[in-house]
This record gives structure tokens, C-alpha cells and sequence, in this order.
């Protein structure tokens, strides 16, 4: 199938004259981005968790609080989000649905959960004097926080902002209005953060993993939806596709296989490790348990 053999190869070739969102004239060559409202926020997430990092680590100890192992996954979910969004690779998903869609997909599913086991929260209040700190972390306790955090409601919040942003009225409109475009990332983020914090951060491991493989589904669906469309869905999106020598369906079909294949393979892998974490708890539980009632 030739859409299949595609892929590995489109990113590496020459785009003719594009236009990029908006309508703007982009040039030949793909460049990276620097928009202020990615940069700035990218920036000030980055300065507090090095900050409240360095904070913590000089009252409480180095490696106290936040591992160092911790805010490696950080500083790497951390490229892999300014990545998406302000290398090349957001110039070509201007202009090819599949580069798109892997933009999608590495804000969600590589990131976002980078981003959660790094603690950014934690880090993040401890920038702060110890009185704001402490106002700061009172909605993280609140009833609004706990149900937010909730491993069904984050999914449900996830997946909803999935299949919105898909429909094709709503997606092709992103392909023109920056605005647009913002907040359908914002949006992608902002669940995908919610979501893996829930499943990381607060459910059991059989509950997260069950989330996940209910994620793994309804996103193999939609993937499924647009591999095996009979038509464009996407027109202003695959408008470029030629291109790249691909047709509007063939582009619809690589951005499908995009999301349903890696995306679910992470999302079996990370189920799957929780599921043995599960195991693992749970016979360590049994031993314990079996050895106090022997005394």
C-alpha cells in the first residue's frame, strides 16, 4: 500500500511554493517558529520549574522532593513540546495533514506525560515566596481540582477535545485562522496534561490502565475513521498534498495510520507497565500481609 511505505519518507522532501496558516507566502524551505504566544509560555514553564527545582533542592537537599531522574523527564517532555511546536516540523504540519497529526501526537502522547512525571506543579509552586506558595496550592485542593483529577472525567475531557477538534469544519478552520490553531494545541495540551496526571498522579494502576486502554480505542477508531475514508474530509488541510507527491486521500490516510498506530502503541505500553506495577504491588501487599499475620 503505497500510503503505507510514505511516510518514512515525505518529512525529508522539498516543498513547492506553500502557503502557511493565515495565507501567508512561507517560502520553499521549512524554518522554525517563534511565535510569543508558544515561546513565552514555554519560557516561564521552563524558569519556574528551575527555579522552584532549585529552590526546593537547597532547603530540603539535593535530589529531595523532585529526583533528579524526575527533572530529566521533565527537561525532556519539555524539548519534545518546544519541539512540536517551533521546529520545522510545525512548518510542514501548515502544510501536510500526516506532519500535522504527528505534531499532535507528540504534544499528547510523548510530552505531555514527560511533563507530568517530571512534578511540574510541585516545582512550579516552589518558585514562589511561602505565603503565595501556599495560596497558590489551594485550588490543587479543592473539590473542583479532586473532580477535574479524576481518572474518568480526565478522559472524558481528553477525548472530547480529540474528537472536536477533528471534525473537519473545525479542523480545516485551524489551517487558516491562527487563533484557532492556538487553542486547538492549547486544548490538546492542556487534556493531555489533565489526563496523565490523573492516570500517573492519582488513579490505581488497574483503573489507569483501563483508562488508557479506553483511550487506546476510541483514538484507534478515529485513526481507523480517516485510514479508511472513501473520500477527503479534510480539504483545506490535504489542499498541499501534491506537493509531497501524495494525493488529499493518500495525506488523510498517512495522518490516520499516524494516530491510530504510535499513538496506541504508547498507549499499550504505558498500560501494560501499570498493569505489572499493579501485579507487582499487589503480591508485594499478599507477602506482607501473609507475614504479619504469621507472627
Amino acid at each position: 500500500m503505497r500510503t503505507l511505505t510514505a511516510l518514512p519518507l515525505l518529512l525529508a522532501l522539498p516543498a513547492g511554493g506553500a502557503l502557511a496558516h493565515g495565507g501567508d507566502p512561507h517560502g520553499d524551505l521549512p524554518r522554525w517558529s517563534f511565535d510569543p504566544w508558544i515561546m513565552l509560555p514555554l519560557m516561564l514553564a521552563a524558569g519556574l520549574y528551575v527555579c522552584g527545582t532549585a529552590r526546593l533542592w537547597k532547603r530540603a537537599g539535593l535530589g529531595r522532593g523532585i529526583r533528579p531522574w524526575q527533572a530529566g523527564l521533565y527537561a525532556a517532555g519539555w524539548l519534545a513540546l518546544a519541539g512540536a511546536l517551533t521546529s520545522p516540523l510545525h512548518w510542514w504540519g501548515e502544510h501536510l495533514f500526516t506532519a500535522h497529526m504527528i505534531e499532535h501526537e507528540v504534544v499528547m502522547v510523548v510530552a505531555a506525560p514527560l511533563l507530568v512525571a517530571g512534578r511540574p506543579l510541585g516545582a512550579a509552586l516552589w518558585a514562589f515566596p511561602d505565603g503565595l506558595r501556599r495560596r497558590l496550592g489551594r485550588p490543587v485542593q479543592g473539590a473542583l481540582w479532586r473532580w477535574l483529577s479524576q481518572s474518568g472525567t480526565a478522559m472524558l475531557l481528553h477525548g472530547l477535545a480529540i474528537w472536536l477538534w477533528h471534525l473537519p469544519p473545525l479542523f480545516d478552520a485551524t489551517v487558516v485562522h491562527a487563533g484557532l490553531h492556538r487553542a486547538q494545541h492549547l486544548s490538546f495540551l492542556l487534556t493531555a496534561l489533565l489526563f496523565w496526571w490523573a492516570l500517573l498522579r492519582r488513579a490505581h494502576p488497574a483503573a489507569a490502565a483501563v483508562h488508557l486502554f479506553v483511550t487506546m480505542l476510541h483514538t484507534g477508531v478515529l485513526g481507523a475513521l480517516l485510514t479508511f475514508a472513501p473520500r477527503v474530509l479534510y480539504a483545506r488541510q490535504t489542499a498541499q498534498a501534491g506537493l509531497w507527491g501524495l494525493s488529499p486521500l493518500e495525506d488523510q490516510q498517512l495522518a490516520g495510520l499516524v494516530m491510530w498506530v504510535p499513538g496506541g502503541i504508547v498507549y499499550a505500553a504505558v498500560a501494560l507497565a501499570l498493569v505489572a506495577r499493579w501485579v507487582r504491588q499487589s503480591g508485594l501487599g499478599w507477602r506482607d500481609d501473609n507475614a504479619l499475620r504469621a507472627r
